[in-house]
């Protein structure tokens, strides 16, 4: 079928229609002009206001970890093309599923995590090319083994996550061969929620230690803070961030039941008490504004509409051919599949970051406003870049593509325009 006839399928209709609804969504959700942005003077000045020694030690890692970022992104893309777009990772599916006599089951789960593993073998070289670089900049506290532990410990997360869906998509679509799309889109749309829910109960744990905040006059404070603030919390836990790095941070996770204020050792280790009170108010923005809501919602939203693309890519009959597969229900075509997502997610990374770095000017705001500090949050930005050796003013196109977060000097400037009201 060709990909004109492809797009009057329900699928293509389902499709537009869950695009619509994300861009709706983003529209009324995400605070795009509100809290606008410091000038361009006020920022220079926040950052002539910092430690030459500071803002040295930001551009001095960012120009170490840059390179191998950029390569490590080249590398996923070049390995999931080879594999997507060739025959190759349809024969490498079909080589996992032989010794079962070509069952589609073996051929989903086995070559799904062969094809899952090699791709992330491509960007492996260049997780230890950072790891060193953290090391060398006195930020990771890891040895090689701590460091090669975590990373058996993602891909394992990985593999058990992977199976689950590949056995569940695959079956479905056996199921179900002509409502598969529908059915699927439906359940990505509730795997975002349920994992949204479930990671600060099931995921984080695998990788950090969490313990209650002891009975303190600081425990005492973030607890009112948060009812202050209409923030129910279930507790204050004290991550174990110290046995991989020596940053600091804290944050707030979990919806509903689940919710609770997780602050880093480290943080209470460097941080003075009003400090650690300025973090959770940010934290507790984004709780308080459904920030966890919104990245659900449109993580819902594009995990449906992924799923329906799928579909439609799925009667492009000459490109399925061309790789090796007779459908896109077939586990032979999961490469391309890969392939398609790894484009997708390229291409969208710098929409989803610009979404994130509105909500974090947001959280700012609403930490400025819950606490009346804003000497208070300009010095905890100060020791944030300090601890974590941000680039405290990155080029504009490197924060236009990644950031995810204001520059702490746009947050030091922001600071300073509140106090100045």
């Amino acid at each position: 079928m060709a990909l004109s006839q492809a797009l009057r399928q329900p699928a293509s209709y389902a499709l537009l229609a869950l695009l619509a609804a994300l861009i709706i969504a983003a529209i009324v959700l995400v605070p795009w002009t509100d809290p606008p942005a410091p000038p361009r003077e006020a920022v220079d000045a926040a950052v002539a206001s910092l430690p030459a020694g500071t803002v040295a030690a930001g551009k001095s890692l960012s120009g170490d970890l840059r390179p191998g970022a950029f390569l490590s992104m080249a590398a996923g893309l070049l390995a999931a093309l080879a594999l997507g777009l060739t025959p190759l990772g349809a024969r490498i599916v079909a080589a996992c599923g032989r010794p079962f006599g070509g069952a589609w089951l073996a051929e989903a789960l086995l070559g799904g995590l062969a094809v899952l593993l090699l791709g992330q073998l491509a960007t492996l070289p260049f997780g230890a090319w950072r790891h060193a670089v953290l090391v060398r900049h006195g930020l990771s506290t890891q040895g090689w083994g701590g460091w090669a532990v975590d990373v058996a410990k993602s891909y394992a997360v990985s593999a058990v996550l992977g199976l689950v869906v590949l056995g569940a998509f695959y079956t479905l679509t056996r199921l179900a061969p002509r409502l598969w799309w529908a059915i699927a889109a439906a359940g990505a749309a509730l795997l975002v929620v349920l994992m949204s829910m479930l990671y600060p109960l099931v995921i984080e744990p695998v990788f950090n230690k969490f313990d209650p905040l002891p009975d303190s006059p600081l425990r005492t404070e973030l607890l009112d803070l948060a009812a202050r603030d209409g923030v129910p919390v279930g507790d204050v836990l004290v991550a174990d961030a110290s046995r991989r790095t020596n940053a600091v941070n804290a944050y707030v996770s979990g919806i509903g039941p689940t919710r609770r204020i997780v602050v880093y050792d480290t943080l209470l280790r460097e941080a003075t008490p009003d400090e650690v009170v300025s973090v959770v108010a940010h934290e507790l923005g984004h709780a308080k504004d459904g920030d966890v809501f919104t990245g659900t919602v449109l993580g819902a939203l594009g995990a449906a509409a992924a799923v329906c693309g799928l579909a439609v890519l799925g009667s492009w009959t000459g490109l399925l051919r061309r790789v090796g597969a007779e459908s896109v229900t077939s586990p032979r075509a999961l490469a391309l599949i890969l392939a398609v997502f790894a484009v997708v997610g390229l291409l969208s990374a710098p929409l989803q970051n610009l979404v994130s770095r509105r909500m974090e000017a947001r959280a700012d705001q609403h930490a400025l406003d819950l606490t009346g500090d804003a000497e208070g949050f300009a010095a905890m930005q100060a020791r944030l870049a300090a601890a974590n050796h941000s680039d405290v003013d990155p080029p504009w196109i490197v924060q236009l593509i990644f950031g995810s977060h204001p520059t702490t000097a746009e947050r030091i400037a922001a600071a300073g325009e509140h106090r100045s009201r």
